[in-house]
């Protein structure tokens, strides 16, 4: 475990503009903002993966929202998706309080770390595969420094899904070939040649098209999430 390497990366991804394009669109949606959160100052940079140095179970997304991520500063905060994903948490016992509202809101995740694939907001929840393939090395290197201590990963969508299995690999893992198909309630274990092997269990994204329709119900949500937290060692709530 390397506290002040993951701390080092966080202040690092922040400062990214690699990609012109994400660069220009999270920067005008933290001028132009929206009329709700006209008094905010939004973020508007790279939003750093949120928990402890030392979690053994990683939640990874997409990207963050414009309107969520991008102005708050922290993963998964300020949008609908981030309330149903901290409320599921906190449901099964890994978050201290249901709700994320703004980076200062006390929220602590216990063993758990949320990050996404892509850290910048993209135009319309989209980034390209150019812009995942570009932030994959800020992936790889978060996975690296948990490694100590991290024993299963939840994916969130196909896209991160797609994204996370080759950082996996190169961070030190095995990923089968075939690649394991995505799909909610998949499960694939993930050896590793010098430690411990890694579950990695896929889930429907937390989006609101998933969550207004049903595709993806909060009980749902809170069986994957007890799934993977036992395998990560972590003891949650069961009821």
């Amino acid at each position: 475990m390397d506290p002040e390497g993951l701390t080092r990366l966080d202040r690092r991804i922040a400062g990214c503009r690699a990609c012109p394009r994400l660069v220009a669109w999270r920067e005008e949606v933290a001028r132009t903002k929206r009329a709700a959160f006209a008094d905010w100052t939004y973020w508007g940079r790279p939003v750093p993966g949120f928990g402890p140095p030392d979690a053994r179970l990683l939640i990874i997304g997409l990207a963050p929202a414009a309107h969520g991520g991008n102005r708050t500063g922290r993963m998964f905060t300020g949008d609908r998706s981030g309330d149903v994903l901290y409320q599921a948490l906190y449901d099964v016992g890994l978050a201290s309080r249901p709700a994320s509202e703004h980076a200062d809101d006390g929220l602590e995740l216990y063993g758990v770390r949320v990050t996404a694939p892509v850290h910048c907001a993209p135009p319309a929840n989209k980034p390209t595969p150019g812009e995942r393939d570009a932030c994959r090395p800020w992936l790889v290197q978060e996975l690296r420094l948990l490694r100590p201590t991290v024993r299963a990963a939840v994916v969130l969508g196909a896209f991160g899904w797609q994204a996370a299995l080759p950082a996996f690999a190169e961070a030190g893992w095995t990923v089968p070939r075939p690649r394991p198909v995505f799909g909610h309630g998949a499960q694939v274990e993930l050896a590793a040649a010098d430690g411990p092997p890694l579950g990695v269990f896929g889930c429907f994204h937390v989006s609101q098209r998933n969550t207004f329709t049903g595709k993806l119900t909060p009980e749902m949500l809170r069986d994957v999430l007890r799934t993977a937290a036992v395998a990560a060692g972590l003891s949650p709530v069961t009821s």
